[in-house]
């Protein structure tokens, strides 16, 4: 890119930036703050979307579909379609719904905030000379909840689930400790998280809450809308939409970014603890309405009623089974490495991993109930990790005694063998030539099989950027 191309675009998005800090009094000031923000959007979005294709293109996610990872959200064009007579949806990293009443309009999540402003627009354009009455937040992630902020106006409701703003509360508390783990696994993200109020997470205090058993529900115009608190697979302020006339379930992330697959009982990434009985019983809870579409706030909409319930019924029987078969194993004495390497899902209930993963989930289970402590070594009490007494080991050893031996362990294929023996030698000596290549041959390996297989974004993302740090390691060198 030329210069003064570079630089005419970083004047315009520091004026940009500068109108996104104006307090808004009336609605003209909102507007203008609106358009600057959509026109940041764009910018972030492209940006975003060009630094994801590069990482593609080095090899960051090589053989990966292009349509189900979190990251290639960013190439899906932000536009407005109509599901149903009544309901918009404007896509994007994450899609907001619009349910028309005769009386307003009631939104069902509003997306990245950098992406919310133009979704407003082209929503509000598709049905004009009608007010916002409710704001529904799924849940508080980023990608559901952060363009709150640029539909909310005097008079407008928010309404989440009783849990929200305890969620909302921790998340923004370790917000550079989740945003260091997250640009990780995206390095695509900025490297700070945003600090302008109308683009920084959190700050969202709901004026109405629904808590577990309770329905809320809300008539207006003719249209019946019932908000059930669902908790489970993305934290503990699940609240889903359920349109009872049209047969409509409005899911926000309730099965993850992809229906069916397997959930994240937990995630990777680290969050407060969820838990797997309350996810069996929202399971249940939704099998039980028969919707004939649902409406995810990640990708497309699925139609058809015997084949939702069949796929409802997939899942909650897939957890069912995870965790009944790890509980059996913790009261047979099974260590949680053991449960992680048998358990397995049987054919019948085989569903895509691309999410959550079984061995993942029964560890989750294991700690969930029965904590960090696995009773299988003492110096799990305290403060002094293995990798203290790795160079030792490898001083003891010798470095290319244990390079020569997690190559035996590549060659049959135990690459996980392997990365335990080259971690030690990495800890030792992070420039060891033939263990960097080593280690970059394991984990290449590793992330080629789970391509191949589960195809889970997490686990790929993960090895990808462990490769990204050898390579930077061998570069310096």
């Amino acid at each position: 890119m030329p210069d003064f191309v570079r630089r005419s675009i970083a004047t315009l998005s520091a004026v940009l930036l500068a109108l996104l800090t104006l307090a808004c009094s009336d609605e003209a000031q909102r507007d203008i703050q609106r358009a600057a923000l959509e026109k940041v959007g764009d910018l972030a979005t492209e940006q975003m979307a060009n630094a994801t294709g590069a990482h593609a293109r080095a090899g960051g996610d090589s053989g990966r579909d292009g349509k189900n990872h979190s990251r290639d959200f960013f190439s899906i064009p932000i536009e407005v379609r109509q599901l149903a007579d009544n309901v918009y949806q404007a896509r994007g990293v994450g899609n907001t719904q619009m349910i028309v009443t005769s009386e307003g309009l009631v939104i069902y999540d509003t997306g990245l905030a950098i992406q919310a402003a133009k979704q407003r627009r082209l929503l509000l354009e598709a049905v004009p000379d009608l007010p916002v009455t409710h704001v529904i937040l799924s849940h508080s992630h980023a990608d559901h909840a952060s363009g709150a902020k640029t539909w909310l106006e005097p008079g407008i409701e928010l309404v989440a689930h009783h849990e929200f703003e305890e969620e909302q509360r921790y998340l923004k508390e370790l917000e550079p400790f989740y945003h260091g783990r997250n640009r990780m696994l995206f390095p695509f993200m900025p490297e700070e998280a945003p600090t302008i109020e109308i683009l920084a997470f959190g700050g969202l205090v709901p004026t109405m809450t629904v808590d577990q058993p309770d329905i809320l529900t809300i008539e207006q115009g003719g249209t019946v809308l019932e908000l059930l608190p669902t908790p489970g697979a993305e934290g503990a302020d699940n609240l889903t939409l359920w349109l009872p006339k049209e047969k409509i379930f409005f899911s926000g992330d309730f099965f993850g970014p992809n229906f069916p697959q397997f959930p994240n009982v937990f995630t990777m990434r680290g969050e407060k603890v969820r838990k797997p009985i309350e996810y069996i019983e929202s399971l249940n809870q939704v099998i039980a309405l028969e919707p004939e579409m649902i409406v995810p706030s990640h990708q497309d909409p699925v139609v058809g009623k015997e084949q939702i319930k069949a796929d409802l019924i997939k899942m909650r029987d897939a957890v069912q089974y995870v965790h009944d078969r790890t509980m059996e194993g913790m009261n047979a004495g099974k260590t949680v490495y053991e449960l992680m390497a048998e358990i397995s899902l049987p054919p019948e209930l085989k569903m895509t991993e691309i999410h959550g993963r079984v061995s993942w989930a029964v560890k989750s289970i294991w700690e969930y109930y029965a904590t960090w402590f696995h009773w299988d070594t003492t110096t799990e009490l305290y403060h002094v990790p293995r990798t203290a007494l790795f160079p030792e080991v490898v001083a003891l050893a010798g470095a290319d005694a244990l390079v020569d031996a997690a190559g035996a362990h590549i060659s049959a294929g135990r690459n996980i063998e392997a990365i335990h023996l080259l971690e030690m030698v990495h800890e030792a000596d992070p420039t060891h030539a033939r263990g960097l290549a080593a280690h970059k041959q394991a984990l290449t390996n590793m992330r080629d099989a789970a391509i191949a297989t589960t195809n889970n974004t997490y686990e790929i993302d993960w090895l990808s950027y462990r490769l990204r740090t050898l390579e930077s390691i061998g570069a310096d060198g």
